[in-house]
């Protein structure tokens, strides 16, 4: 795996339709984070994964180039975070871990449905009578 460079590339740009050639053939590399053309020294700094010899041969395609300078890019230093303190628990979730809004209460429903098969047959709630 390539490490991310800073490289600074020397162009001779006199025409604005060869700045826009050479700013779309390197943004087609995979890999470039940022590019930036200093458009009064004719310094293109490019930023990214990059391949640097790759890079100038396609742009000596469209104009003279030369390489000014290679750096490797440091990754930004990562701040460790205060850790966040955790938030207590509140009693009723684990006293009734099931309490939600649509329980099942199987009490709720045990006598509420009457089937009446015949015409006029009638369901009793007493046990073992039924009058027709």
């Amino acid at each position: 795996m390539t490490t991310a460079k800073k490289v600074v590339l020397q162009l001779s740009i006199h025409e604005e339709k060869i700045r826009k050639k050479a700013l779309v053939t390197v943004s087609r590399f995979s890999g470039v984070t940022s590019i930036t053309i200093d458009d009064k020294s004719g310094k293109m700094t490019v930023v990214g994964e990059v391949d640097v010899p790759v890079i100038v041969i396609k742009l000596r395609k469209l104009c003279h180039t030369d390489i000014v300078s290679v750096d490797d890019v440091k990754p930004p230093e990562k701040k460790p975070e205060p850790e966040k303190p955790a938030l207590p628990i509140p009693a009723e979730f684990i006293t009734y871990p099931m309490n939600y809004a649509y329980q099942y209460n199987p009490h709720a429903y045990a006598n509420s449905y009457y089937y009446q098969p015949y015409g006029n047959c009638r369901v009793v709630d007493e046990p073992n009578c039924v009058i027709m």
